[in-house]
């Protein structure tokens, strides 16, 4: 009975060249491409997390809000991103009575690369996706309209008072170099801000891997993320 059913539904012959011919009835065929359905399906509804809502006034890249429906490939880039910020002095709150804006600078250009580096190897069937062009352009207006600016107004000029401090004074204590920079108080306020900015997109991107609020979920441990700024 079994051999009867299976032989209606797939009938295999020896053709004169000893190769091998496979049939499949239209029922076969049904069945398989009802399987393949089924396994899209299934794959769909479970590789979506829950809706995710993105205020870009809270980064400082918009004024507006942005609402898209996160895929498994869209959670891994956020992952990505998420531990390069986790464990690098660019997502970690700003003590300048400790930290070193040099050092913070560098930290910057360093998530530039590795940033860039993420995005160029996205699949381009992948950014097609909505959602996964939407994470594609926050990340890139992230550098552009977040970092950039500062860079832009601040990095040269410190570097540049910094580095001839030391060549003159003989000083190598980086905090107290650092605050008779001119403009100190200035440079100070914008990048706090821009700090307070990458913070919130971190957390943006945690909760975009986790599925779940911010609030819900703790932080990786500062220490280790100090060790690998």
């Amino acid at each position: 009975m079994e051999n009867t059913a299976l032989a209606t539904l797939l009938s295999i012959s020896l053709n004169r060249d000893f190769s091998l011919a496979f049939v499949f009835s239209p029922i076969a065929v049904g069945i398989l491409i009802a399987l393949v359905l089924i396994t899209l399906v299934v794959r769909w509804y479970f590789g979506r997390g829950p809706s995710m809502e993105i205020d870009t006034a809270e980064l400082g890249i918009g004024s507006h809000k942005i609402s898209f429906k996160p895929n498994i490939r869209d959670q891994e880039i956020a992952y990505k991103i998420w531990v390069e910020l986790s464990t690098r002095k660019i997502g970690l709150p700003i003590d300048l009575d400790n930290d070193v804006i040099s050092e913070i600078y560098d930290s910057w250009y360093n998530f530039f690369s590795v940033t860039r580096e993420l995005i160029k190897d996205i699949p381009v069937s992948k950014v097609k996706n909505k959602s996964t062009s939407t994470i594609i352009d926050l990340s890139i207006n992230v550098l552009n309209e977040g970092l950039r600016p500062h860079l832009t107004l601040w990095q040269a000029r410190f570097r540049h008072f910094y580095d001839s401090q030391i060549k003159s004074t003989g000083d190598f204590d980086p905090q107290s170099i650092q605050a008779k920079f001119p403009k100190f108080e200035e440079l100070k306020t914008d990048l706090m801000d821009v700090n307070g900015r990458l913070i919130k997109y971190r957390d943006k991107m945690r909760q975009l891997v986790l599925g779940l609020p911010v609030e819900n979920k703790l932080e990786p441990k500062s220490s280790l993320s100090g060790e690998l700024g």
